[in-house]
């Protein structure tokens, strides 16, 4: 693994911290600047008309075109706006390279804003393949991904005193969980990645407790309200070819040891939260081997948002260190990991993300399938599945004597096709319009029931109504219906009246 690392010191940070102020080098500055076209053509790596937007920009020009763009930039004008920071200080740090004659210098890393609905903050990281010309080094920390942004938009925001975000890389989570954790910890087994990370926090001015080892090690004997983790995931044969994705632990046992672990390390009715993949092998079904690897005491929503064929994994994951699947190199590590799918019969890998919940009542575990596109972010709607699911703990004995309600954005969709007496319906789909767009089938007592559900009468009298109108037996319809309705209720496409739930 390579050790060099780079050094900022408190000082630096804080300079270079003036320098991106006063030259306006944030998630909004950025934007003024390139306007949406030419930023929405960056974002899909088309840097010529971000070029042209910031050619008359200044200072503030010079820094996107040296840290979004990677073009190499006049070693005055570079100077001019990294002022207060020396150039060759910003150079010995590894933030910069000189280049060959001294008279330019381009990016050494990879300095980009990162904004929320409150602000901007600066997230340091390594110069990806594309952006340095060359394969990742084994310890390449990854700036902000989809992977990272998947996790921040998976990831409950509720007030709470102590936040652990394991495997931090660039840190990023932790950066989000400033916004509603009081403490917060953040770990890593890369001494690079911390190096990052630790320059982040001081560039934002955020006071996060750093430390270094693997998984829990270095939280030992310590509970907090929230954990998050964004795992070395990536599944295959047990080797780290690079740090970031690779656990060197056999298969999908890096997800497995962090669903194993996590709960221990949460207070009572604190929460986890972290992506992880899965195994799908033949004969075998998913939600039993993702169910297993869970400890007594745990609430957990396991939601599984794809399913990769092996060999569309393997290129995938191929090119994102960089490595040409064409290529000696590429077409050997293809083969390696390929036949180390077929030995075990793995059929696809799931992927998506964990919520665990540590209790002392009896634990409710879901495995489902969202794979349906949505715009809503997970994160709200899982603090949502985790009420809904003490709702229902709650009032397992008396949901009968509960009046329900169907909310507003929740939809009834029918299909129906033309037959010799007319239309008919073939087809009653519930759909919810907000959060994840969780969709039911219903037959025709089910659409009725619901229909019903008003907040007037409690369930007990609208499935005795329905029993005697559709000429049911109103026992065998009830032990039908009280299954439909707490999924439905876990869903958020039923309500108690009054207001208890969102």
């Amino acid at each position: 693994m390579s050790v060099d690392l780079p050094e900022f010191s408190a000082g630096f940070c804080s300079r270079l911290r003036a320098a991106l102020l006063r030259t306006g080098y944030d998630a909004d500055g950025v934007i003024d600047v390139l306007g949406g076209q030419a930023h929405a053509a960056l974002g899909r790596g088309e840097p010529e008309p971000a070029l042209r937007a910031s050619t008359e920009a200044g200072e503030l020009g010079t820094l996107i075109r040296l840290f979004l763009l990677g073009t190499n930039e006049p070693a005055d004008a570079v100077s001019a706006a990294i002022a207060p920071v020396a150039l060759d200080d910003a150079i010995g740090s590894g933030l910069l390279r000189a280049g060959p004659r001294g008279d330019t210098v381009r990016a050494g890393l990879d300095l980009r804003p990162h904004g929320d609905d409150e602000g901007s903050w600066w997230v340091l990281a390594d110069l990806d393949s594309e952006q340095s010309g060359s394969p990742v080094r084994e310890d390449h920390v990854l700036g902000v991904g989809h992977a990272s942004l998947s996790l921040v938009r998976a990831t409950t925001r509720r007030p709470v005193d102590t936040v652990l975000d394991v495997g931090t890389g660039n840190g990023v989570q932790a950066l989000h969980a400033s916004r509603h954790a009081r403490r917060i910890t953040a770990t890593d087994v890369s001494a690079r990645a911390l190096a990052l990370a630790r320059a982040t926090f001081q560039l934002n001015e955020l006071d996060v407790e750093v430390l270094r080892g693997e998984w829990f090690a270095p939280v030992a004997r310590r509970r907090f309200d929230q954990i998050v983790c964004n795992p070395p995931f990536v599944v295959g044969p047990p080797r780290v070819d690079y740090v970031y994705r690779d656990s060197g632990l056999d298969g999908d046992d890096a997800s497995a040891l962090v669903v194993r672990q996590l709960p221990a390390f949460l207070n009572e009715g604190g929460v986890g939260q972290l992506l992880a993949s899965w195994l799908h092998v033949a004969g075998e079904d998913w939600a039993e081997r993702v169910s297993s690897w869970l400890p007594p005491e745990t609430d957990a929503w396991f939601v599984q948002r794809d399913v990769a064929d092996p060999a569309l994994y393997v290129g995938t994951w191929l090119r994102d260190a960089g490595i040409d699947p064409r290529s000696a190199e590429g077409r050997a590590k293809a083969a390696a990991w390929l036949d180390w799918f077929a030995e075990r019969n793995v059929e696809g890998i799931g992927f998506g993300f964990v919520t665990l919940r540590r209790t002392s009542a009896e634990p409710v575990v879901v495995c489902e399938d969202l794979r349906q596109a949505y715009d809503d972010p997970l994160g709200a709607e899982a603090g949502r599945w985790l009420d809904r699911v003490d709702w229902l703990r709650d009032h397992e004995r008396d949901l009968l004597d509960t009046a329900f309600v169907v909310p507003p954005t929740v939809l009834l969709e029918r299909v129906d096709e033309p037959g010799d007496e007319g239309w008919s319906t073939t087809i009653r789909r519930l759909h919810r319009t907000d959060g994840p767009g969780w969709q039911h089938e219903l037959d025709e007592l089910a659409t009725a029931l619901l229909a019903g559900c008003r907040g007037a009468l409690p369930l007990s009298d609208l499935l005795e109504l329905l029993a005697v109108g559709h000429g049911q037996d109103v026992d065998e319809l009830t032990r039908t219906a009280l299954p439909m309705v707490a999924e439905l209720v876990r869903h958020g496409m039923l309500l108690p009246a009054g207001g208890q739930l969102t």
